[in-house]
């Protein structure tokens, strides 16, 4: 008897398969599961039924992909490929049964359980919310390495394909279907029905029909020329710090022009470099990290539902959190600004938002209407004392956010959480004039709110356990991953991030281009510049709240002169068509040389963009010590999410936790006091990085 799944023959001899891993939310191929697997298997072709149907006994979980932890138990990248073939050997065997396979998806359907599906004749997917297919792989620095970057372009073509594996994007069931990633969309109820029809139709080939389109991809002039364009592309966003895109493409390349023996030969040895490469065990570390966020709070005081929500603020923030709100979490969300003009941008924001859900085919035309219906605007606080939930989204100004706190805890009385979307003042100011301070905390989102998936929890200190537990809810419903983070100036993600764009300021005034700046931080796997990000967060921004941080952590926090500058000159940045770049009305943004002769500097090459980089990187990693230091972040792991998934800290590093120790604290050390005898005391290592040198002890 497995203990990883249940079969039994059911009318009809037909074999149904069931995964459900003991103990475990999800199902994962483990390594105790595959001896199982194979005995089922010689098992079915010893005395074959007249059809398989694989299905999962989770409620919201199909198979979500091979458990990653087997890979840290692999020595040497020999040993990764042994591991590979050996999940190659096992769907081959699943291919070649005599009789029909179905796979019955419901829930989530990704990496290695996707490929255990692509091994199967057909596949029928449910029609729920839950049920998603893809393969993820590319986001751990690996390719697919049971079969993946063979089976998946026979299936559904190369372009398809392609865009799913180099991206790691997730399907939705009737997004499969229509790329003939599955072969039946079907409700929950009606998928066992749906798999035993797909049996009827007996044992097909394991090449579907492509379209005519699609089939011309193979052929080798199209396809090298394809293969080459989806290199480039790829490329020009990782910079050559992501080895799995040349590892992807040359496994698919190798199987479509030398046969699949071949091309599964390629896949297992480079899935065994990749795994033994600093990239993967970087961007593993970052998985398990923020696999371990989803489990904050759970130890805690139990959330409350949250299905009515307001927003203050239809600017780009609030719209962006109305959005998410509706979207992600289905929530219904009442939003209040001062005028109509404003109400009817955030009304055609989410419009914008359903839309491109709309042309992916992950909604209908109807379900797009029954979202919009969802999200509705006030220029009072009509319908507020109903809600579960306020968000603020005001204006970066303390008195202006008090009287928001005041006037809605006047309308609602204590119910409802006050979250306050602040980027730096600490909550307890924010709480401190409050009718009823322990439903106030903050909820700091970043922009763009669709696309950045970090959120910092801050409560203060009289802040009630509940309304964190329920925000951390609320906000993984968003579809975001919550930091918990101290009640300070500045929290986590900005404090570090100010000295960081400070030092890209002083760069300029010492006369480096602003290009050359940029270009230094992007040839590191930033996936910005410090002065472009400069202008998307808005200089006038920067400059309040620069002296916030200064009054909390020191002179290293002050605004440079140089925005002052600026800013008299109406350079606000990206708002206001021009900043450190000029931003046309159409058109690609172009650097503001103008602003040469107004700060009175001639720009020239005086360092490296390597020089450049450590400069603006060191001062962060330094600045993310002292944090962990204060406590404003529990742990270093939840430093490196916070920094990855909130300014884009470069992935492939880990974070900056991980990325010191792969560095090594005595190198850090060492080159900060270099840069503190050259350019001053803001790069003198921090008392934490000393003390861990000298003690001998690291961050994991």
């Amino acid at each position: 008897m497995s203990r990883f799944f249940r079969h039994e023959r059911q009318d009809g001899d037909i074999e149904v398969l069931s995964f459900d891993a003991p103990e475990e939310r999800v199902n994962t191929l483990q390594a105790e599961l595959i001896p199982e697997f194979a005995a089922w298997l010689e098992a079915m072709h010893r005395q074959p039924p007249a059809g398989i149907i694989i299905t999962s006994a989770k409620a919201d979980c199909f198979i979500a992909g091979a458990d990653i932890r087997m890979l840290d138990l692999c020595p040497d990248a020999e040993a990764a490929r042994a591991l590979a073939q050996q999940g190659q050997q096992l769907f081959a065997r699943l291919a070649a049964l005599p009789c029909p396979v179905v796979a019955a998806i419901h829930g989530s359907c990704l990496g290695g359980g996707l490929e255990l599906a692509l091994a199967c004749d057909a596949r029928v997917a449910s029609q729920a919310a839950s049920t998603r297919l893809g393969l993820p792989e590319i986001q751990l620095g690996l390719l697919p390495g049971s079969g993946g970057t063979q089976r998946l372009p026979r299936l559904v073509g190369l372009p398809q394909a392609l865009e799913m594996m180099l991206t790691g994007r997730q399907l939705t069931a009737r997004q499969a279907w229509r790329c003939h990633l599955v072969d039946d969309v079907v409700p929950q109820e009606q998928l066992l029905l749906a798999a035993r029809q797909q049996l009827s139709r007996g044992k097909r080939g394991r090449a579907r029909r492509i379209s005519r389109v699609q089939a011309g991809w193979t052929l080798p002039p199209l396809r090298s020329l394809l293969l080459y364009l989806a290199r480039t592309r790829a490329e020009r966003k990782a910079r050559g710090h992501y080895p799995a895109i040349a590892g992807l493409l040359q496994a698919i390349s190798t199987g479509l022009s030398q046969g699949m023996v071949a091309g599964l030969a390629c896949e297992a040895e480079i899935f065994g470099q990749l795994v033994c490469s600093p990239q993967s065990a970087a961007l593993r570390h970052l998985f398990f990290a923020t696999r371990e966020q989803k489990r904050t709070g759970e130890e805690g005081a139990a959330p409350a539902p949250v299905t009515t929500l307001g927003v203050l603020g239809a600017g780009l923030m609030g719209a962006g959190i109305a959005a998410v709100s509706v979207l992600q979490a289905g929530c219904w969300v009442r939003i209040k600004e001062t005028g109509y003009p404003a109400l009817q941008k955030a009304m055609a924001h989410l419009r914008q938002q359903l839309s491109r859900r709309g042309q992916r085919g992950a909604l209908t035309p109807r379900e797009q209407e029954q979202r919009l219906a969802r999200c509705s605007g006030t220029l009072d606080y009509a319908g507020f004392a109903q809600l579960d939930l306020v968000i603020e989204a005001v204006f970066e100004d303390l008195a202006l956010k008090q009287r928001m706190v005041n006037e809605v805890q006047q309308v609602t009385g204590p119910a409802p959480i006050f979250a306050s979307n602040t980027s730096s003042l600490p909550i307890h100011q924010i709480a401190a004039g409050a009718l009823y301070p322990q439903r106030v905390l903050g909820l700091h989102y970043f922009s763009p709110v669709e696309k950045m998936p970090l959120v910092e929890v801050i409560p203060h200190a009289a802040t009630d356990p509940q309304a964190v537990a329920t925000v951390l809810a609320l906000a993984r419903a968003q579809g975001k991953t919550p930091i918990v983070v101290k009640d300070v100036a500045g929290f986590f993600v900005n404090r570090i991030l100010a000295p960081y764009m400070q030092e890209a300021v002083t760069l300029l005034a010492e006369g480096e281009a602003i290009e050359e700046i940029d270009k230094a931080l992007l040839s590191v796997g930033f996936p910005v510049g410090p002065l472009a990000l400069l202008d998307e967060v808005g200089l006038d921004v920067v400059a309040h709240i620069g002296p916030v941080l200064a009054a909390a952590h020191g002179e290293r926090f002050a605004p440079s002169p140089l925005l002052a500058q600026l800013l008299a000159r109406g350079s606000k940045g990206r708002k206001s068509g021009r900043g450190f770049y000029r931003y046309p009305a159409s058109g690609k943004k172009q650097v503001d040389t103008s602003l040469y002769d107004v700060l009175k500097i001639l720009p020239i090459r005086l360092m490296s963009l390597a020089q450049m980089a450590e400069r603006c990187q060191l001062l962060m990693l330094n600045e993310a010590v002292r944090c962990l230091d204060e406590g404003v972040i529990a742990s270093a792991a939840d430093g490196d999410v916070a920094a990855v998934y909130g300014i884009g800290y470069p992935p492939f590093t880990g974070g900056p936790f991980w990325h010191l120790q792969q560095i090594g604290l005595a190198e850090v050390v060492n080159r900060l006091q270099s840069l503190e005898a050259a350019h001053g005391p803001c790069f003198a290592p921090c008392e934490g990085l000393r003390q861990r040198l000298a003690e001998g002890r690291a961050f994991y």
